[in-house]
C-alpha cells in the first residue's frame, strides 16, 4: 500500500463497523495493510496523554540500554507473524518448531540474564514507545502500568520469548469479570463448570496433580463434557499438562503420558474408554532439576481463560482464581502452545477463531448485569436466600450454566444452618476440602461483609492487560532474574506514590526486600500479608531467601524513624473463622493466594510468588491489569474473605505474638536452630515439587 493511500485507510479501519472499535481486531488488520496503528488512535489518548505522563513520573523505570533495542523489540511488536497465527495456517508443526524458525527460541531456551546495574527515568518517549509496542486500542493505560510494561518489555531484548508468548501479544486488553478468593476445591469447582460448559477445546495447565477430591471434580467434568458433546455430535478436544517429575525428564523434559499411567492411582484420571467424545492427550513437563512448571492456567473455546494459584490437590488452602476474557485471551492461549512445545495431536480447534474477533460472553449473559446494585457494589451475599441447592462435590455434580447460578449455589451451601454463627459456616466449608474437624474461633458476630468465594466485577469497558510471565530455568545459581515478571513486580513498586499491598505465601526474594524498604522511605504505605511457617523447612536452606519471619524482621531493620516503620505492616494469614494466625505445618489454615497491587489502581496475579524459587527457577504465568474497578473489588475480596488486618499484625521483630507475648505455636522466630536448618533438605523437594 503506497504512503498516500494510508490516510484514507485509516479512516475506513476508524469507521468500519465489522471490524469494532480500535483495539478489537483493527490493530492487526492495520498492521498488515501497512497502516501506523497508532494512528488509529484518537487524539486524546495519545501524545499529549502520554506527554502529561512523563512530566510527572518519578523517575524509577529502566531505560532500555540502547536505541538499538528499542528499535528490534518495537520491530518484533509490529511484525505480522505470531507462534498463533503460523500455527493456524499449518498444525503440522509444533509449537517449538515456529518458535524457533520464528524468534530463535522456544520453551526451553532460558538465557541467564543478570538484572541492570542502574535504572534512570523513563522518558516521554520511551513511555510513547511502550504504548505503541501493545495492542491498547482505545483504552487510556496509566503511567504506572506503561512504566512496568515499558520495564518488562527490556527483557525480551537477549530473548524474544522471555515473556512465554510472541511480543506481539504481551500487551492487550481484556475483562476480568469474576474472582475466586476461597479454598482450592472452589476453584475447581468453577473450572469443573467451565469444562463442561466448553463447545470445542480445553487447554489446562497446572503445577501438580495428585489424585484427590480436587482433581475428581475435574475428572467428573470431563465425562460430563464427552457425554454433552456426545448429544451434539461433536468431538473436543482437550490438553492437559503438568509437573510431576520423572526421571526421563532429565533427557527430554516435555514426556507425553500414556493412558495407563494418568489412569492410575496417582493421577487418577478418567480411561479414555469413559470420555469417548474427547481427543485428550497429557504431557509432563519439568525441567531438572529446579526449572519447576509451577504456572496454573486454563483456556476454554479461546473465550476465557482462568488465571490462579491453585494445584489440583486437597489441602487446606485459601487460593485466588482470576477469570479473564476478551483480547487477552489470545495471549493465554499462546503461553500454553509455547508451554506445551510438542506436537499437537490433534490440532487445537480454535486455532483458526480469535478471541479478539468475539464479545466477552459473561457480559452477554442478563443474570450476570442483576449481580449488582445501581452503584455497581456487589452485595448479594449480604441477603437471605431462602433456595436449598445441592452443593456442587466430587462423585455428585451439580453444574451450573452461568456463574449466577454458581453464585446462588454457593449462597445456599454458605447460609448459616440451625445453631450456627456465621463464623461456625465458614468452618464448615473451610474444614471440608481436607476433611479437618477445626473449630471457629473469630467472633460470633455478623460481619458487614459476608464470606464468599465468588466475586463478580461489575462489566467495565475493556482494560489494559499485560502478560507478566517467566520461562522456567533448571540451573543451581540464581542468574534468571532480569525477565518480565520481575520486572513487572520491581517496576510496580519503585514507582507507586501512595500505596503497595502485596499477598503471597512467602515473601523473601533477594531483589524484593531492599525495593520495598526503599518505598516505605519514600513515604509509600507497604502492606503485605504471608503466610506463618510456609514451607519454612524448605526456606532455610542456603540461597533460598530464609522465612517469613527472618524477612520482616530484615526490611524493619532497615528502616530508621518510627514513621518508617509504621508505614509498613506487615501481617500473617488469619482465616475467616479464626482469631489468630495457625502455623503451615498444621495444614489447617493456609494461604497461597499470589497478588500485588500498587496504587490502588495496577495490579499483578497469577502464580508468581515473591520467593526465590519464583523470581529465579519456575515458569510462572501473570497478568498485570490496569483497572482500579478491579483493584479495589479484590481489596473488598481480599478483607471479606480473611481476618488477616483484623488479628495478623506482627511486631517489629517479624514474629507474631498471642495475647500471652508468646510466639504462636510452631514458630521458630528469627533465630532457627541446627536441627532446623537440616531438616531443610525435605523441605527443598516441597519447593521444587511446587507445593
Amino acid at each position: 500500500m503506497s504512503t498516500a493511500s494510508r490516510p484514507a485507510a485509516r479512516d475506513l479501519f476508524r469507521s468500519c463497523p465489522l471490524l469494532g472499535p480500535v483495539g478489537e481486531g483493527k490493530f492487526q488488520c492495520a498492521r498488515q495493510l501497512g497502516i501506523d496503528s497508532q494512528a488509529l488512535l484518537e487524539p486524546s489518548v495519545s501524545t499529549s496523554h502520554l506527554a502529561r505522563m512523563g512530566e510527572a513520573g518519578n523517575g524509577n523505570s529502566v531505560t532500555a540500554t540502547s536505541t538499538d533495542t528499542h528499535d528490534r523489540i518495537s520491530k518484533w511488536c509490529h511484525s505480522k507473524d505470531t507462534i498463533s497465527s503460523l500455527y493456524a495456517q499449518d498444525p503440522t508443526q509444533s509449537p517449538g518448531q515456529i518458535a524457533e524458525k520464528l524468534w530463535a527460541s522456544h520453551h526451553l531456551k532460558s538465557p541467564s540474564t543478570k538484572a541492570p546495574e542502574h535504572r534512570r527515568p523513563a522518558t516521554v518517549e520511551d513511555l510513547e514507545w511502550a504504548r505503541a509496542c501493545g495492542n491498547f486500542g482505545n483504552t487510556q493505560p496509566s503511567e504506572l502500568f506503561l512504566r512496568a510494561y515499558h520495564d518488562l518489555l527490556q527483557c525480551l531484548d537477549h530473548d524474544a520469548l522471555a515473556n512465554c508468548v510472541s511480543p506481539q501479544l504481551c500487551g492487550s486488553t481484556g475483562f476480568v469479570p469474576l474472582t475466586i478468593i476461597a479454598p482450592l476445591n472452589d476453584q475447581v469447582r468453577h473450572m469443573s463448570n467451565l469444562i463442561a460448559r466448553a463447545k470445542r477445546e480445553v487447554c489446562l495447565a497446572t503445577n501438580f496433580w495428585k489424585h484427590s477430591q480436587a482433581s475428581d471434580m475435574i475428572s467428573d467434568a470431563m465425562i460430563e463434557l464427552s457425554r454433552r458433546a456426545g448429544e451434539r455430535g461433536q468431538r473436543v478436544v482437550f490438553k492437559l499438562m503438568y509437573d510431576r517429575g520423572d526421571a526421563k525428564q532429565f533427557l527430554e523434559p516435555h514426556q507425553m503420558v500414556k493412558e495407563k499411567a494418568w489412569t492410575g492411582d496417582v493421577v487418577g484420571l478418567p480411561h479414555l474408554s469413559k470420555i469417548p467424545n474427547l481427543d485428550f492427550e497429557v504431557l509432563n513437563f519439568h525441567k531438572p532439576p529446579l526449572g519447576t512448571f509451577h504456572s496454573k492456567f486454563m483456556v476454554v473455546d479461546r473465550e476465557m481463560a482462568t488465571i490462579s494459584s491453585n494445584n489440583i490437590m486437597d489441602n487446606d488452602n485459601t487460593e485466588m482464581m482470576s477469570h479473564i476474557e476478551g483480547p487477552i485471551v489470545d495471549s493465554v492461549w499462546e503461553t500454553f502452545m509455547v508451554s506445551w512445545h510438542n506436537k499437537l495431536e490433534p490440532p487445537l480447534p480454535c486455532r483458526d477463531m480469535t478471541a479478539v474477533s468475539k464479545p466477552p460472553p459473561t457480559y452477554q449473559e442478563a443474570s450476570f448485569q442483576h449481580l449488582f446494585e445501581s452503584n455497581g457494589a456487589f452485595r448479594i451475599p449480604e441477603k437471605p436466600i431462602d433456595i436449598e441447592l445441592p452443593e456442587h462435590d466430587p462423585g455428585n455434580p451439580h453444574y451450573d450454566d452461568t456463574i449466577a447460578g454458581e453464585i446462588d449455589r454457593m449462597r445456599s451451601v454458605l447460609r448459616p444452618r440451625q445453631g450456627e454463627s456465621h463464623a461456625d459456616a465458614i468452618c464448615r466449608h473451610l474444614n471440608k476440602p481436607t476433611k479437618l474437624d477445626l473449630h471457629a474461633t473469630a467472633p460470633k458476630r455478623e460481619p458487614d461483609l459476608h464470606y464468599f468465594p465468588f466475586i463478580p466485577t461489575p462489566p467495565t469497558n475493556a482494560v489494559p492487560i499485560a502478560m507478566a510471565s517467566r520461562k522456567p530455568y533448571p540451573n543451581l545459581n540464581n542468574e534468571s532474574e532480569f525477565v518480565p515478571q520481575n520486572e513487572c513486580f520491581l517496576s510496580l513498586i519503585r514507582n507507586a506514590k501512595r500505596s503497595i499491598f502485596i499477598q503471597t505465601p512467602d515473601l523473601n526474594a533477594k531483589p524484593l526486600l531492599p525495593a520495598l524498604a526503599e518505598a516505605v522511605k519514600r513515604d509509600v504505605q507497604v502492606t503485605y500479608y504471608v503466610c506463618l511457617g510456609y514451607n519454612d523447612l524448605g526456606e532455610l536452606l542456603p540461597g533460598q531467601g530464609g522465612t517469613n519471619e527472618m524477612a520482616a524482621r530484615s526490611i524493619y531493620e532497615d528502616l530508621h524513624t518510627s514513621e518508617e516503620k509504621e508505614r509498613l505492616k506487615i501481617y500473617f494469614y488469619v482465616a475467616a473463622d479464626q482469631d489468630h494466625p495457625i502455623h503451615n505445618s498444621f495444614k489447617k489454615r493456609s494461604c497461597h493466594i499470589k497478588l500485588l497491587i500498587a496504587d490502588e489502581a495496577v495490579t499483578v496475579q497469577g502464580s508468581g510468588n515473591q520467593d526465590t524459587q519464583s523470581y529465579f527457577h519456575s515458569q510462572e504465568v501473570n497478568v498485570m491489569i490496569d483497572c482500579p474497578i478491579v483493584c479495589r473489588t479484590w481489596r473488598e475480596g481480599i478483607e471479606r474473605n480473611q481476618n488477616t488486618v483484623l488479628f495478623g499484625r506482627v511486631r517489629e521483630d517479624g514474629c507474631w505474638y498471642d495475647r500471652d507475648g508468646k510466639l504462636a505455636e510452631g514458630s521458630m522466630g528469627t533465630k532457627p536452630g541446627k536441627l532446623d536448618r537440616v531438616k531443610g533438605a525435605f523441605g527443598m523437594i516441597q519447593k521444587a515439587r511446587g507445593a
